[in-house]
């Protein structure tokens, strides 16, 4: 464990609140706080580890924030979060012998897609519709999938459940978040469980940032509870492309080459 500077400190704090906030309504928290544990000087694989460990915080409180509310059930959809635990901690076992340059390449396409997809799709917006596929099966096939993505490599997944929650299992904007939430708690926990397990998490730093995180996230909640859709189509547009633009900006992105920049 190293020794940070106050201001170091005071800036992962803010930026976990922030993370929180915006992660809370439309996913991509990751963008944040990930960037921000690098340029305190954590190793890649310990910034994703401990990012899974503030973000733990982030979904809990989000989770919570939309039980209250009535937006989800966490015991009913226990076996569904199970599934993407399960799915996660397989991710970020197969993290350590996967190449992720396919995945680098190919997910700013899958996120553009997204975004367009949530801007120009009429009649999105919180009222449910009829679900175009069981229950049973989105369990069992697209929530571990999902999870599995999240433990393997990570960013644009509470977008990819949040797409499928919409077009699938037929639900609102404002549902489909609690509900992706509280699946993103579940695969937070199943990747967490294997950093640790590698010794890649910086517990204290996790720690202090979640507490921060957990605050935004319950506000950011708060808010999405009570504007909805209004709120969460353009953040979750505005995200996806935010992501795109991360990954489209990393020189070692692979897509890069294909586009000639």
């Amino acid at each position: 464990m190293f020794d940070l500077a106050v201001q170091t400190v005071l800036i992962l704090a803010v930026a976990a609140f922030v993370a929180g906030f915006v992660d809370s309504i439309a996913g991509g928290g990751g963008l944040i706080t990930v960037p921000a544990l690098l340029l305190a000087g954590l190793s890649p694989v310990d910034a994703l580890g401990t990012n899974k460990l503030q973000g733990l915080f982030g979904s809990g409180s989000a989770t919570l924030a939309y039980a209250a509310k009535g937006q989800v059930d966490p015991r009913r959809h226990m076996p569904s979060a199970l599934l993407a635990l399960a799915g996660s901690a397989f991710g970020a076992l197969a993290a350590t012998v996967v190449p992720a340059d396919v995945l680098r390449g190919a997910l700013p396409v899958v996120l553009i897609a997204i975004a367009l997809f949530f801007a120009f799709k009429p009649n999105i917006n919180d009222v449910d519709r009829a679900r175009r596929m069981s229950p049973l099966l989105f369990s069992v096939t697209l929530v571990p999938l999902v999870g599995f993505y999240d433990g393997l490599f990570g960013p644009g997944t509470g977008s990819f459940y949040m797409l499928a929650f919409v077009t699938l299992a037929g639900f609102g904007v404002l549902k489909a978040t609690a509900h992706t939430k509280l699946l993103n708690f579940a695969t937070n926990i199943g990747a967490l469980v294997v950093f640790s397990a590698a010794g890649v998490v910086y517990w204290k730093i996790g720690v202090a940032m979640g507490v921060c995180q957990f605050l935004g996230a319950r506000l950011g909640a708060m808010l999405a509870v009570r504007v909805g859709a209004r709120l969460i189509k353009p953040l979750l547009i505005v995200v996806c492309v935010a992501l795109a633009t991360s990954l489209l900006s990393d020189p070692a992105n692979p897509l890069r080459a294909l586009i000639g920049v």
